[in-house]
């Protein structure tokens, strides 16, 4: 049987692939990404895979003469990938989440690409640009998209419903929310009641009334107390 990659490059051409899924994926898993390390490494590997029957089936086909087009087979991956892709964004109101997870399986897959191909040095450049991206910059933007956020610190009663009717209050007055700690200090009212404290990190909009907002947080049922501060 003719082959046009050696036995050694196939193999290294995988191992090489997965050590790049895995380094992406780890920066995914760590950010606590709905596509992990295990994701990431299916894709670079399988990409790579592909590309590999590509160039070699098509000279097998031909008995070691070029019967068709080798990147045919492999130019699916780049369709086929965004089924995936599409699975890790969801979509909240106006909030979209996942689509950095989407754009990094993409990008992957190209890389796995690339390493079945041979073509090293722009997959391994790749693989730095995207880790570079998603670890320094993130540092970058969060520092940067945070100062248009608030810190809203809410105090109540530790019951069961607390936080379900302030996030339907924040949906009634536009509030998008980043993010939410309980923080629950083992606080006691004066009737020995437990209570929670509640960390908000959101984005208000323009045009929001904090009097009136104010005036209606304080009617639901175990609210204490409400701080406004800009996140640290």
């Amino acid at each position: 049987m003719v082959k046009v990659i050696p036995n050694v490059a196939i193999i290294t051409r995988l191992v090489l692939s997965a050590v790049i899924g895995g380094l992406i994926g780890m920066e995914r898993e760590i950010s606590n990404r709905p596509a992990g390390l295990r994701t990431h490494i299916l894709v670079t590997i399988g990409s790579t895979l592909i590309m590999l029957v590509s160039i070699d089936g098509f000279f097998i086909l031909g008995k070691g003469v070029l019967s068709g087009d080798p990147a045919r087979l492999a130019a699916q991956v780049v369709s086929g990938i965004g089924f995936i892709g599409a699975g890790t964004i969801l979509r909240t109101g106006n909030n979209i989440t996942g689509l950095t997870t989407a754009a990094s399986l993409w990008v992957s897959a190209g890389i796995g690409l690339a390493v079945g191909a041979g073509y090293y040095l722009g997959a391994i450049i790749t693989a730095g640009i995207v880790l570079l991206t998603l670890m320094s910059l993130r540092v970058f933007e969060k520092r940067r998209l945070m100062s248009k956020y608030k810190k809203i610190e809410v105090v109540g009663i530790d019951k069961p419903g607390l936080i379900g009717s302030i996030g339907t209050l924040f949906a009634k007055y536009g509030i998008n929310i980043k993010d939410v700690r309980i923080i629950n200090n083992e606080l006691h009212g004066a009737d020995d009641t437990g209570m929670v404290r509640v960390l908000f990190v959101v984005k208000m909009p323009s045009s929001f009334d904090r009097e009136k907002f104010n005036m209606e947080i304080y009617k639901l049922p175990g609210v204490i107390s409400v701080c406004f501060s800009n996140p640290n």
